[in-house]
């Protein structure tokens, strides 16, 4: 198989995310300590950390693990669910596994890179553009006519990363239907999935289909991403077979320690998630009344969920000199639309991410605007 290209967003996260005094552009909401976490542990999380012996684990996950995820879907059994180290591991081995040479993939864009470059090493692969001028909006047309009779696989993204689109409800369902219909399986990345503000969460693909796969993390809405562990749930359990011989090359189990704190954290996820809401719902009007302050330079759409969204800047200079110099100058980090480039679909060129989701954004945004009304 050809040789992955460098994953941008990962290139230039080694070279800033832990080096900027403010990071703007994070992801995943706002993490707790660990004193925090294992005080919402019930009785039986307590013992279970307690009394850990740090010995290797079960390749699907630990048995409660995957019980309390799959409580997380309507139609799920622990026996649907794969845990894997991080969404990462669960998207590589999906593709990889899963897909042939002869195979064909539909792909959604903006996304996540290794959507379209781990498919892209394996077979052809059509993307499909979420569009600025359509609000982002999820186009089911637009995907069935690209459809042909080898098509494997529809990957797609929401809430979306980098957009925070949503589609509709009626759109959603027509998207697993046609899936359905053709034989086709629907990977569908919802990492993001109890961030929603104003709309309210799509039911999972897994719940709606017997052979899509549903992918989720503690990173990203849970605000766990030290833990690393993620899973995919899937009716279809020949597929999650596949998976489970391919993760033996990999990292063959997770964490004891890292599913033990999962477990307790999926317990209180409730609580989680209510307050990474609060948290993003607080940081939407400070970010609404920055952007505001400079009409002539940025246009700020709110998401519809999750806890990043994909401004658009208006200088003359252009995004990726803005984000360039903010970083280097300020010390503030942005990720710029280059991070978001295609080879599949025209992207836009002149976005940056911005995260929502952290506590406290107000002085690294008074930093910007110091650093603004210098130039």
């Amino acid at each position: 198989m050809p040789t992955l290209p460098d994953f941008r967003l990962e290139t230039y996260f080694a070279r800033w995310e832990f080096s900027a005094r403010y990071h703007l552009t994070a992801s995943d909401a706002q993490t707790l300590p660990m004193s925090e976490l294992l005080a919402l542990a019930d009785d039986d999380g307590r013992e279970r950390w307690e009394s850990l012996a740090l010995g290797y684990t079960e390749t699907r996950g630990l048995p409660a693990l995957r019980a309390e995820i799959a409580a997380t879907y309507s139609d799920a059994e622990p026996q649907d669910i794969l845990c894997f180290a991080g969404a990462e591991e669960a998207i590589y081995l999906a593709m990889r596994t899963l897909l042939e040479p002869s195979d064909h993939v539909v792909v959604l864009t903006p996304n996540y890179q290794a959507a379209e470059t781990i498919p892209l090493s394996v077979c052809e692969v059509t993307g499909v553009a979420l569009r600025p001028e359509d609000d982002w909006a999820l186009d089911v047309d637009a995907i069935e006519r690209v459809l042909r009779p080898n098509t494997r696989m529809v990957s797609v993204n929401f809430p979306n990363n980098p957009t925070g689109a949503v589609p509709s409800l009626d759109s959603w369902h027509r998207l697993v239907q046609l899936c359905d219909e053709r034989g086709i399986t629907l990977f569908s990345d919802e990492v993001y999935r109890g961030l929603e503000l104003e709309v309210p969460s799509l039911p999972q693909a897994t719940d709606l289909s017997g052979t899509a796969l549903s992918l989720n993390v503690m990173s990203k809405a849970y605000g766990l991403p030290g833990l690393r562990i993620g899973w995919i749930a899937c009716r279809d359990r020949a597929v999650l077979d596949k998976l489970e011989r391919a993760k033996h090359y990999t990292t063959i189990c997770n964490s004891a320690p890292s599913e033990v704190l999962a477990l307790i954290a999926l317990r209180a996820r409730e609580n989680l998630l209510d307050r990474n809401r609060r948290i993003v719902a607080e940081n939407l009007p400070v970010f609404g009344r920055f952007f505001a302050r400079y009409p002539e330079l940025f246009e700020f759409t709110p998401p519809d969920g999750g806890c990043v969204c994909f401004p658009r800047y208006l200088g003359t200079d252009g995004v990726e000199a803005m984000c360039a110099e903010l970083v280097d100058q300020a010390g503030v980090l942005l990720l710029p639309s280059s991070i978001y480039g295609s080879a599949l679909t025209e992207t836009p060129t002149d976005r940056f991410r911005v995260g929502l989701g952290r506590r406290d954004p107000a002085e690294a945004l008074d930093v910007w605007a110091a650093w603004l009304e210098k130039r």
